[in-house]
């Protein structure tokens, strides 16, 4: 969603790239580029003003750091600046039950189309992973029993109970009960899908006001499509004037929306985003941290993310098992499979690469060749390919075996051929650095000291 943004901004820092210092002269041009980036993703005017004033505010009265380039300086505070507009840090979930053992509501609300129902499946999951409670789906919309059974349905694939909620019930019929069911089943979080409508209308807040009043949530959460731009801000507005919201969910953020939502929402209306749907699978939700989604504007990276995703992925067995093989250089083509497997439950080779600082650019430079998860699918197709034997050892490969396998996979013998000599050559690679590094990179391994450098041997900043 946000890579034009980030094409624009980075393009616009570029202007001062050189300079000796920051004056009003040389950032002038900057700072025009940055503001009508913002403008055009959307950003409501009124942030984009409060931002660009308080960049260059900033920008003029910085002292000059020793080591540190004005380019570099002026990154950091429209880095700054972009955390503080976002909200300034995560915010996480109330989920305190009441002493008599009353479990934690988490009440979604939005209008119909937003993805309350398919949020409310990912946040049980979240909040089971991350809080080790147990989560409990209760469908409240009655309207549309389609959703009823979406939910049902969502809970049965994720082994979450879900209150069997009729299409005839009342909403406040249906909370009542479920606080009944909640105790018997013990859930300790309660997560409440409500009604939505196409606009916000006067019988959908004085309903869900109702359900307010009887539930106390710990939580009101507003679940609003990132697609939709300053108009959802107008609506995060209209639901926080009734309701009180107590954060937002931005979904479709995976889509082609211009970010506008995501920079103006915090800023605008005082309520912290704290998830993004990034997809639509049960675990594509991300979240929402400010000084990542910054840094990732910046082409600055997010490490920290990608740690945390692949802490969940990887099994610390499986890890050390491969790391040993490596040493010994007993790193077979079918270790390689699960290694891209892994890979693959981690969002994929062209997100993590994206995560990783200066290299959103360098793949962009690189947009002519085959995209690397394009190019991760055609291996893949190789690898299944092969008999058991040849997993094991790809030395038995002849011609006509891989002619086969070509065969098999819809390829060509010289991608046989390519894929070979770059696994043997991933095999001497590995092997060198268990043992400390690759010649010529200094201490500290692979990545060395500091900062990984970004395309052409430069710094953090990807210019």
């Amino acid at each position: 969603m946000f890579d034009s943004l980030s094409d624009k901004i980075l393009g616009s820092l570029k202007k001062i790239r050189g300079q000796d210092r920051i004056t009003e002269d040389n950032i002038q041009e900057a700072i025009r580029e940055i503001r009508m980036s913002l403008l055009e993703a959307d950003v409501n005017f009124k942030v984009v003003k409060s931002f660009i004033d308080a960049v260059r505010e900033k920008a003029l009265g910085a002292g000059v750091l020793q080591g540190v380039s004005p380019a570099q300086q002026f990154v950091k505070i429209v880095h700054d600046e972009l955390v503080r507009i976002l909200g300034g840090q995560a915010v996480e979930l109330n989920l305190k039950g009441d002493a008599a053992g009353k479990p934690a509501v988490i009440m979604m609300v939005g209008l119909q189309g937003a993805g309350k129902t398919t949020t409310s499946a990912k946040l049980a999951l979240h909040i089971r992973q991350k809080y080790k409670k147990k989560p409990g789906l209760v469908p409240a919309d009655v309207y549309r029993p389609a959703a009823i059974e979406q939910l049902k349905t969502l809970g049965a694939s994720l082994s979450v109970p879900v209150f069997p909620s009729v299409a005839s019930d009342k909403p406040e019929s249906i909370l009542e009960r479920a606080y009944a069911w909640a105790r018997e089943n013990m859930v300790e979080v309660m997560i409440l899908d409500t009604a939505g409508r196409s606009q916000i209308d006067e019988p959908l807040m004085e309903e869900l006001s109702r359900l307010q009043k009887r539930a106390e949530p710990n939580e009101i959460l507003l679940v609003a499509d990132a697609m939709l731009g300053q108009q959802s801000v107008s609506v995060a507005e209209g639901f926080h004037g009734r309701l009180s919201l107590t954060g937002l969910v931005l979904t479709k953020v995976d889509g082609d929306a211009r970010g506008g939502a995501a920079l103006s929402i915090r800023e605008a209306t005082g309520i912290p985003v704290k998830f993004l749907g990034v997809g639509e699978k049960s675990d594509a939700l991300e979240v929402f941290h400010p000084d990542r989604l910054a840094s990732r504007i910046l082409d600055m990276g997010d490490v920290l993310s990608l740690v945390e995703r692949a802490q969940e992925v990887i099994d610390e067995k499986s890890a050390m098992e491969s790391a040993k093989k490596i040493a010994k250089k007993q790193f077979t083509v079918e270790d390689f499979l699960a290694q891209m497997q892994m890979m693959k439950k981690m969002g994929g080779l062209g997100s993590i690469l994206g995560m990783l600082p200066g290299m959103g650019q360098a793949m962009k430079q690189l947009k002519d060749q085959a995209a690397p998860d394009a190019e991760m699918k055609k291996i893949e197709a190789i690898i299944q390919s092969m008999t058991k034997a040849e997993r094991h050892d790809h030395r038995i490969l002849n011609g006509s075996r891989r002619a086969r396998i070509a065969r098999g996979s819809g390829t060509e013998v010289s991608d046989v051929n390519k894929f070979i000599k770059q696994f043997e050559q991933s095999q001497k690679m590995m092997a060198m650095l268990m043992k400390g590094g690759l010649p010529g990179m200094g201490g500290g391994g692979a990545m060395g000291k500091g900062f990984p450098r970004g395309p052409g041997g430069r710094g953090r900043f990807p210019f």
